[in-house]
């Protein structure tokens, strides 16, 4: 059971940059807290520009979200391998991930505006 996880709106807009590469922005992202770890930030995948997504074989499961996809970024900087990763089908309990894309923080700048 993940009782240890809270999903809650963020309560203002989010931009998402790879270097100077502008990859979306929302009104819509999701703030995921998970026991100890840092909050992270699900922005719908409607709101990134998918044309600067690559879909990887990479993958990992979680025991309280599922199974996790990976996506590299192309930008003007090349190519940020498994820089984002989205739960397709999410356990019953964070099922509002679905469909959100989530970014490593030492790649991806994920700003409140």
């Amino acid at each position: 059971m993940a009782g240890h996880i809270t999903i809650t709106p963020v309560d203002r807009p989010v931009t998402v940059r790879a270097g100077s590469t502008l990859l979306g922005r929302s009104e819509r992202a999701l703030e995921l807290r998970e026991g100890g770890y840092p909050p992270v930030i699900y922005v719908p995948r409607e709101d990134i520009d998918m044309r600067r997504l690559v879909r990887t074989d990479h993958a990992t499961k979680c025991p309280w979200k599922g199974q996790a996809s990976y996506f590299s970024i192309k930008g003007d900087f090349g190519m940020l391998a498994n820089a984002v990763w989205t739960y397709e089908e999410p356990k019953e309990d964070v099922a509002a991930i679905a469909g959100h894309l989530a970014f490593y923080p030492d790649r991806v700048k994920v700003t409140r505006d």
